[in-house]
């Protein structure tokens, strides 16, 4: 079963720089090129250790909290996926309604082999259940842990397509925030005077719904009229506002912290993390080990 990364860049990619770092070394032979390497391998296995750890640790303290009780801040929530009312979301592919989705094409080469040429990723939002509530999850600038991987080929076309559907199980960990009825803005003096600003800026508008003598100015007591139409319509803005449902939304953190979607168990993502952190763990020891070596001889 295939986990696809979509934002892990990093996570893949330090890996494969360790591994250029070691080949480059050995190529080399001992000298100023194998202190690079090792310097590399250092830095990396370091950031590597430390940056796995602390998403490990972040799945593993963060309590999952249920939407309709959930605090304002990061937050981790599970439950079932569902689409968004509207349009729905469809694959390129087969047009299947999906929540998300990530598709890779490639084309088939001369000599057999198949060439990435583009890559499509969704970003239209979908809703997580939990029986309490619901919440919209904005997947923009998610790490995505998605095991769904369906293959298409199509001639000299082959697609690949990672994906959630509905009903799937979702773990999410992010900035989870409430909008709506909480947050409705009740300082009223202050629209109407911004109301009242929006209407005089449209002065042919203003004109034909309170100037009531016709002579093309508002005097005092048409303004005043003006007013307290004002009053009136803030006063049923805010009516409306307060009466409306709350809407729970889940985002990337500001503070630049993990925020990750996926369907599979936090325990088995936190397992992936802890190995990744032990992989560059062994990376920056066997370095460490390879410096203190290499110095102890005085080849560095």
């Amino acid at each position: 079963m295939l986990v696809h990364l979509r934002h892990l860049r990093t996570d893949l990619a330090l890996p494969a720089i360790q591994l250029g770092a070691i080949a480059l070394a050995l190529r080399l032979g001992p000298g100023p090129g194998s202190l690079v390497a090792l310097l590399l391998l250092l830095g990396t296995g370091l950031f590597g250790t430390v940056r796995a750890l602390r998403h490990a640790r972040l799945i593993a303290d963060t309590p999952t909290a249920r939407i309709a009780s959930a605090a304002q801040g990061y937050t981790e929530l599970q439950g079932r996926g569902q689409a968004l009312d509207g349009t729905p979301l469809l694959s390129p592919v087969n047009a299947l309604p999906l929540l998300w989705y990530r598709l890779q094409t490639e084309r088939r080469q001369s000599n057999g082999e198949w060439q990435v040429t583009s890559t499509d990723t969704s970003d239209a939002s979908f809703l997580l259940d939990d029986d309490s509530g619901q919440c919209a999850i904005d997947p923009e600038g998610a790490e995505m842990l998605v095991r769904r991987r369906d293959v298409f080929t199509q001639g000299e076309l082959r697609y690949t397509q990672w994906s959630l559907i509905r009903h799937d199980r979702l773990y999410v960990l992010g900035d989870f925030a409430t909008l709506g009825s909480a947050h409705a803005r009740t300082d009223t003096s202050a629209q109407v005077r911004e109301l009242l600003a929006a209407w005089k800026a449209d002065r042919p508008q203003l004109l034909s719904r309170f100037d009531l003598d016709g002579d093309g100015t508002i005097d005092l007591r048409e303004w005043e009229l003006a007013r307290a139409q004002a009053r009136r319509e803030v006063r049923q803005q805010q009516s409306e506002a307060m009466t409306a449902a709350e809407l729970h939304v889940m985002r990337r953190p500001a503070d630049g912290r993990l925020y990750l979607i996926s369907d599979l168990d936090p325990e088995r993502i936190g397992h992936q993390y802890r190995w990744f952190a032990a992989f560059h763990a062994a990376v920056f020891l066997g370095a460490a080990a390879a410096a203190a070596w290499f110095g102890q001889i005085g080849v560095l």
